[in-house]
């Protein structure tokens, strides 16, 4: 049973920063991938991040030299550093688990406004 506990969301003004976290549960393997999705309103999910479990990036276009995506395996956790957020970055971000299936967390809410 995997388990994905997302953290870190909230509102912020344009060009702010936040940082999302991921915390895993179960029986969770270094070497899957693991990562981001987001779903802004009214629009279908897309990928933001993805990190290998040799740790290589990569990122939506629309979020590259902005956002930072890093894990620990140690603690199964795997972040989401958001800077200079503009206000199409709002959305419900979701952390994934890729192994045989994908497990999603519940999500969490980013609101970039003024």
């Amino acid at each position: 049973q995997v388990q994905l506990v997302e953290s870190g969301g909230g509102l912020v003004q344009p060009g702010g920063s936040l940082r999302l976290s991921c915390a895993a549960s179960g029986s969770i393997y270094s070497i899957n991938t693991m990562g981001w999705y987001r779903q802004p309103p009214g629009k279908e999910r897309e990928l933001v991040a993805a990190i290998t479990g040799s740790s290589d990036a990569r990122y939506a276009d629309s979020v590259k030299g902005r956002f930072a995506i890093s894990r620990d395996s140690a603690k199964k956790s795997v972040y989401l550093q958001m800077n200079s957020l503009k206000p199409e970055d709002t959305a419900v971000y979701y952390c994934y688990y890729s192994r045989a299936t994908t497990y999603w967390g519940q999500g969490t809410q980013v609101t970039v406004s003024s």
